[in-house]
């Protein structure tokens, strides 16, 4: 299936999400203390407030004054800091190209939808967005940005990438969060299929959320790979690596395989809760906006 980049602007969806503020768990976890409800804020340079000093911060912010009254140290947080500035981190490995049914959405083509929608709210609340795509290493990036003809860019760049390479999410992860130099909202599309294992990947978001990035994690699956429909022996191929393949028969190993997809996501839910992270599990059989919507209406009412 093949569109334009306007097309993933869904007219309909892009009313239903203007209603909703992303700031707001941001605003929850003391990262835009400085910001008090206004969209609008951002654009000078006056100063803010104060807050406390983490790892990563420029030392040249620290307010050496305070320090030396307090013995603590605080940087100095100016307006221009307090808009919220996204990242949409999209896996376009060979994996991500897989669709159950022929005229089915792929799941990269799903989370280019899902992105689009992502990237329109962020831009709507005047705030900064940018896009970093990878697969077996960083593909491509730009830089965030709030301007609408930079919403298209990312994009265009969406609907012109192809599938292909092996899964180093993890990986891509830790350079990820070496490459971002604000911290802000982190928003990453994968089916999350690395060979490296759930531990590594998790290191890596882990090193997200040291770095005080807000992580959400929108892992996408096919509808057949959470299902598993199939009935017939038939030849199971590996879509990373078409040398590996294995014949089986679906019945025999059917309740076995859904044990281990429950199991993944299940670890991926709980290890999520642990670091505050938002994991978004979906499928390609729902709705995109209904999938979309759901995790939106959550994060309002937290």
């Amino acid at each position: 299936m093949s569109l334009t980049p306007e097309a993933y602007l869904r007219p309909d969806i892009i009313r239903q999400v203007q209603r909703f503020d992303l700031k707001a768990k941001f605003l929850m976890e003391g990262f835009l203390s400085g910001l008090h409800g206004s969209p609008f804020k951002g654009f000078s340079v006056e100063f803010s407030e104060h807050r406390k000093y983490v790892r990563g911060d420029d030392v040249r912010t620290i307010d050496f004054k305070l320090w030396s009254r307090t013995n603590r140290y605080y940087v100095k947080q100016y307006e221009a800091e307090t808009n919220l500035t996204g990242t949409l981190v999209v896996d376009v490995s060979a994996s991500m190209g897989y669709a159950g049914k022929p005229q089915s959405l792929t799941k990269l083509e799903y989370a280019t939808y899902l992105a689009a929608a992502m990237a329109y709210l962020m831009v709507h609340q005047q705030d900064p967005v940018g896009l970093i795509t990878c697969g077996e290493k960083i593909a491509g990036h730009l830089k965030p940005k709030s301007k609408s003809s930079h919403l298209l860019s990312i994009l265009r760049i969406l609907s012109e990438t192809r599938p292909a390479g092996r899964t180093k999410l993890a990986d891509n992860l830790h350079r990820i969060a070496e490459m971002i130099d604000h911290r802000g909202m982190v928003m990453i599309f994968s089916d999350l299929l690395d060979d490296a294992g759930e531990d590594k990947v998790l290191d890596g978001l882990a090193h997200l959320r040291y770095r005080g990035h807000d992580v959400i994690l929108f892992q996408i699956f096919d509808a057949a790979e959470t299902q598993f429909p199939f009935t017939e022996l038939m030849k199971f191929e590996d879509i990373e690596d078409t040398k590996n393949t294995l014949t089986a028969d679906p019945l025999s190993v059917r309740q076995a395989y859904l044990q281990e997809v429950q199991s993944f996501l299940d670890r991926y839910r709980d290890e999520c809760v642990k670091r505050r992270i938002d994991f978004v599990p979906v499928d390609t059989s729902a709705t995109f906006d209904k999938a979309l919507l759901a995790y939106l209406q959550m994060r309002t009412r937290r």
